[in-house]
């Protein structure tokens, strides 16, 4: 199965590298963290939104508009699970704002659409069932990215508490380090224009290959 980071594919340069990504692997189902800005897509792939994306299509996935915009093999993981290849998936959209949180959905608006709320949350901790695989754009504490702010929000370390995946995958930060929150393994991924990674649905291996052309 094929997983990627932040793809930024609304620029052309970005999304050629993305579809490279998807050549070069030959998955016939993929993961996503955020920041995908394309959403017409080669295979099925299940995507945490990020804070860069249309926000109109996202609002459009969310609520199962799906004949409002123009998607093709796009799903949107919004704090609930999905079973792909055997692998049970699952993910927060969106980005953490203090200032947002604590609002319902539908008061965001425009931009500010990009974050995700205590309902949100609330709803990912209440997932039933195993969890093997979680994403997300906002990292937990813990995770040694380079940023000059604390990374780290306590909602996401919330959830992985309640649900203990095996693993929790990370986009936004565009760096690939690794950590470990309690028994969950979380990564960090590179951007889809560095790096594409294949996890095997078996074990749950997670390998990391230089992107087509990556220097």
């Amino acid at each position: 199965m094929l997983v990627l980071g932040d793809a930024h594919a609304a620029d052309e340069q970005r999304r050629e590298a993305l579809f490279a990504a998807y050549e070069a692997s030959g998955a016939s189902h993929a993961l996503q963290a955020g920041d995908l800005e394309h959403y017409r897509l080669p295979v099925p792939t299940y995507f945490v939104a990020g804070n860069n994306e249309d926000q109109d299509v996202i609002e459009a996935l969310r609520n199962g508009r799906f004949e409002e915009v123009d998607t093709e093999n796009a799903h949107l993981l919004d704090s609930r699970a999905v079973t792909v290849e055997g692998v049970r998936v699952a993910g927060l959209s969106g980005n953490y704002a203090p200032s947002r949180f604590d609002r319902g959905r539908r008061e965001l608006r425009d931009e500010r659409r990009r974050h995700f709320t205590y309902q949100d949350v609330a709803a990912a901790k209440s997932i039933e069932g195993r969890v093997d695989v979680f994403l997300a754009h906002q990292a937990p504490h813990g995770l040694p990215v380079e940023e000059e702010y604390e990374v780290g929000c306590r909602y996401v370390d919330d959830i992985i508490a309640a649900l203990e995946p095996d693993l929790f995958l990370v986009g936004h930060h565009h760096e690939h380090v690794e950590t470990t929150v309690g028994d969950t393994r979380v990564v960090a991924l590179e951007p889809a224009w560095e790096s594409r990674y294949e996890l095997d649905p078996g074990t749950l291996e997670l390998t990391r290959f230089d992107a087509p052309g990556a220097p």
